[in-house]
């Protein structure tokens, strides 16, 4: 396989965030999910202006992770008021590492988290954390595995779902 290379991404990737962040998400949760609470949270999630708005947000930061010209994972990071819950201002958020699941197993999303932890040593951040849905035991583990442990739960709405996220935690 190709090299994997990770780049920093600015506004003008709004068209591949997108399609990588539409086509990960459904094949990741849409079995677990209806077709109705799929679709509107895609529509609305992945809208021109709310991607535009986070990829324009000073305080998040994403990746793309690239195989040749490829798209194949992204990853988004937030700092201070960007934060989903905490907002600690020795924190880094991991809010998404999101990689096709052809490229599952073959470090796309290790590459993606090691400079998440390479950002938060860079920005002198005391820890990371990030919320992972409690049925996704195959992301728990990678977490896990990477030196993070759970400390809270919280609830995710989707749709009329209320599904529970682990909180997870790495102390640096």
């Amino acid at each position: 396989m190709d090299q994997i290379t990770i780049v920093k991404a600015g506004a003008d990737d709004l068209t591949t965030v997108q399609q990588i962040g539409r086509e990960t998400f459904f094949e990741t949760f849409a079995a677990a999910n209806t077709e109705a609470d799929m679709k509107h949270y895609l529509t609305e999630n992945f809208s021109d202006a709310k991607m535009a708005a986070e990829l324009n947000n000073p305080q998040s930061h994403f990746f793309i992770a690239w195989l040749g010209d490829s798209p194949v994972g992204y990853m988004k990071l937030n700092t201070g008021k960007a934060q989903t819950e905490l907002q600690d201002p020795t924190s880094l958020e991991i809010e998404r590492i999101y990689v096709k699941s052809e490229f599952h197993g073959k470090k796309v999303g290790q590459l993606l988290y090691d400079k998440a932890l390479e950002t938060a040593q860079l920005e002198q951040k005391t820890y990371l954390w990030l919320g992972v849905w409690e049925e996704n035991p195959k992301a728990i583990r990678f977490y896990e595995k990477n030196g993070f442990v759970a400390f809270d739960k919280h609830v995710f709405k989707f749709g009329e779902d209320e599904q529970m996220d682990i909180m997870m935690r790495k102390m640096l």
